[in-house]
């Protein structure tokens, strides 16, 4: 390994015409290698594929200028990436996040990694912070293949515990100091609040007892943060982590002792590929804290190892979902890409084979202009990450409805009671009058099979100490 600056090893020299790419994302983005391949117009006809790069600095990287000769190649969309993508100036690949390492592994490969390490440890190994995702495989691949591995060793990247590379896996290594992207989270707002209350009284079970408690898996956003809330106010205990991000509720979790890992097979601690933190101190927080460790995108995301998970909970977001129960989160528009497929899907298809396991998608009925998001049909040519076989658990603030056993024409009526109740009539006229549907699907002064009202959700419990 050899210590150098960005200027030495970032420059035509290094990445020749033809090198491809792979580069740490999230919190982790590499950003004074970024920084210096941005404003280097002599590195030509090289691609980078990276995951949700963030860092205000980085903006150069993606401008039109920069895309003529740089290749973009995103797997997940942040605000760096999103208008190249959607105007032409970089590609944007769907990819389920449990197979981008095996993609990284085969075929055509990596010849350059980018890579945010921490350390040395005392054993000399190189832990790679705040995100591991596809990383290990990309470093691998270059290796095997006589690339090169660029390390940035940022001063304030804390060591995450669990995944870390030997000081000979690095080739040319540069130190910087500079604070971490963060990710502040808005205070639930009421319907949050409502959506929260549902899920922890419906669909979490407390593993204080001689039954398992549950295993979570949520992400970044105000309903993550209002489930939190409602599970430390119904004071759960013994819960589980197995996650592909970790966030600060699920910090909160682990200070609260919530989180004990007790009732997971062989792993009592903590698992995720990715960290954010919503302050600095959140970061510093997960610095050699043995209570949560990273792994592979490959390992957290394996519908394998999801199934194997006790009472495996997943809670995730959606953009839109229509009357049969199909739900895009990637975006509104066929060509218009917000996010990412990322690892939804993993989660909800790995998630049916865990034993009491529910897949939940939860999303507020409407969005902030008033437009309802609970809908007749998808858009044309929108990529879902869920259809209506998925048997996924739709929560909104006025209910959930669980699909399970029931028909197409039932998933409607449901589905339909999930949205405000004005929308919820447009909908009941739609499937009245559509013959498509089942004579007596809507039966009058019949119950609302698979649909839980909201003050019938959390006076329930689905636990009892």
């Amino acid at each position: 390994m050899k210590k150098v600056k960005a200027e030495d090893v970032i420059n035509a020299r290094i990445l020749k015409p033809g090198s491809v790419i792979y580069s740490s994302g999230n919190a982790a983005t590499p950003q004074v290698l970024l920084g210096q391949l941005a404003g280097d117009l002599s590195i030509k006809h090289v691609a980078m594929f990276s995951i949700l790069p963030l860092g205000d600095r980085l903006r150069p990287l993606f401008s039109e200028e920069r895309c003529q000769y740089l290749t973009h190649r995103v797997i997940f969309n942040s605000y760096l990436s999103r208008e190249a993508v959607n105007k032409g100036w970089a590609k944007y690949h769907p990819m389920h996040l449990s197979e981008v390492p095996r993609y990284a592994r085969t075929g055509v490969g990596p010849t350059v990694v980018f890579v945010s390490v921490a350390g040395p440890d005392r054993g000399g190994n190189y832990s790679l912070g705040t995100t591991v995702e596809a990383v290990i495989a990309a470093i691998q691949a270059v290796r095997r293949g006589g690339g090169v591995v660029i390390a940035e060793r940022n001063r304030q990247m804390p060591f995450v515990l669990g995944t870390t590379i030997p000081e000979h896996y690095i080739d040319y290594l540069i130190d910087s100091d500079y604070e971490l992207p963060i990710t502040p989270v808005h205070e639930p707002d009421e319907t949050a609040i409502r959506i929260g209350e549902i899920i922890a009284a419906l669909f979490i079970n407390d593993g204080s007892g001689r039954e398992p408690g549950s295993t979570l898996q949520y992400g970044i956003g105000e309903v993550p943060e209002a489930v939190t809330d409602a599970i430390i106010r119904r004071g759960v205990g013994d819960l589980g982590i197995h996650t592909e991000l970790f966030a600060g509720a699920m910090m909160r979790l682990v200070k609260e002792e919530i989180i004990t890992n007790r009732w997971k097979k062989s792993i009592n601690f903590s698992i995720s590929s990715i960290f954010l933190a919503e302050d600095q101190a959140g970061y510093q927080w997960l610095d050699y804290n043995s209570s949560v460790q990273s792994r592979p995108c490959d390992y957290t995301n394996s519908v394998f190892r999801i199934a194997e998970q006790p009472r495996m909970v997943t809670i995730n977001g959606a953009l839109g979902v229509d009357l049969q129960g199909n739900i895009w989160a990637d975006s509104l528009d066929a060509r218009k890409i917000y996010s990412g497929v990322g690892g939804q899907s993993d989660f909800i298809r790995g998630v049916q084979y865990s034993k009491e396991g529910v897949a939940i998608i939860a999303l507020k009925s409407k969005t902030r202009k008033g437009i309802s998001k609970i809908v007749d049909r998808c858009p044309a040519g929108i990529t879902t990450t869920a259809i209506p076989a998925d048997q996924v658990i739709i929560v909104t603030e006025h209910g959930a409805f669980d699909p399970r056993k029931l028909s197409l024409g039932e998933h409607a009526v449901g589905i339909a009671h999930l949205a405000g109740p004005e929308e919820c009539e447009n909908l009941l006229k739609v499937i009245r009058d559509d013959p498509a549907f089942h004579k007596r699907t809507l039966e009058s002064g019949k119950e609302i099979l698979g649909f839980i009202p909201y003050e019938k959700a959390v006076n329930s419990c689905s636990w009892k100490k």
